[in-house]
């Protein structure tokens, strides 16, 4: 059985215009303007919050703006907006645009629905917006990149895990002091996260290493030793071009494919990964 992230790479794959290109942009922007807005007018961000009973009722811009709301309104709310932006597009470059927008698009849409069964279920109507959707972004990034150091609080480096174990700890926090169902929703809204990163998080347990896993450095012999009598240095697995034909492309190797895989810019980010 294919599991959802690999059907999501195979979706992208056969549709690479699918997405929008530079979301996060998009998204900060918007955050900015809702920023400013709030600062003229007070009440303004609790009109653009998610409400199921108020959506039912007419004010149905509140499925879309509540995405817009952003996740700080202090004055350090500029730093916050570069920081996800930041974090935004990294992702997209890493994962693709059409993957960035499934991860994005998803995480909104279990926000939605699992606002919606509570309001049915229960009759409570939750006020949402976007924290946690950002702080799933966050747990995404830290998980691909979990020795990369940022300066918390401006001069403190700090590596990315252990930035996001604060974060973890805040997050345990609000599920155990918020009252049910409404404490849910954090889970709820960062599965897109465990969809994506799921894999990430597994590589990080400790294990004992097997006789199938790979050695790049002996795979990266046979793989030299086989091209010794070819005119090119690197092929591309998915479309075949090698550097000798396109010497214009740049070429990399995917350390989450099974095996010593190699890619062209085009592909490196945009492909299903070799599980044997």
């Amino acid at each position: 059985m294919i599991d959802p992230r690999k059907r999501i790479e195979r979706f992208c794959y056969r549709h690479p215009n699918f997405g929008i290109p530079n979301l996060m942009r998009y998204l900060t922007i918007a955050n900015v303007v809702f920023w400013v807005m709030s600062l003229i007018n007070r009440p303004f961000l609790s009109y653009m919050l998610f409400s199921p009973a108020l959506i039912l009722r007419g004010q149905v811009w509140r499925l879309v703006s509540f995405l817009f709301v952003p996740p700080s309104t202090g004055v350090l709310a500029l730093l916050v907006f570069y920081f996800y932006y930041w974090i935004g597009t990294t992702l997209e470059n890493q994962w693709g645009t059409g993957q960035f927008t499934v991860y994005f698009l998803t995480g909104a849409a279990l926000t939605v629905l699992y606002g919606f069964l509570v309001y049915f279920i229960t009759g409570q109507s939750i006020s949402l917006d976007s924290t946690y959707l950002y702080l799933s972004m966050f747990f995404s990034f830290a998980a691909l990149f979990p020795d990369m150091q940022v300066l918390f609080l401006f001069f403190i480096p700090m590596k990315m895990k252990y930035l996001a174990i604060v974060n973890a700890v805040f997050f345990l926090y609000s599920i155990v002091t918020t009252p049910f169902p409404a404490n849910l929703l954090p889970l709820v809204a960062v599965l897109n996260f465990l969809i994506f990163c799921g894999g990430e998080l597994r590589a990080m347990l400790p294990r004992r290493q097997s006789k199938s896993t790979i050695n790049f450095k002996r795979e990266s012999a046979r793989i030299r030793r086989e091209q010794a009598d070819k005119l090119y240095t690197h092929k591309c697995a998915v479309c075949g071009r090698t550097d000798a034909d396109h010497p214009e492309l740049e070429f990399r190797y995917c350390s989450r494919c099974a095996g010593y895989h190699c890619f062209c810019s085009d592909h490196i980010n945009n492909h299903v990964h070799f599980t044997e």
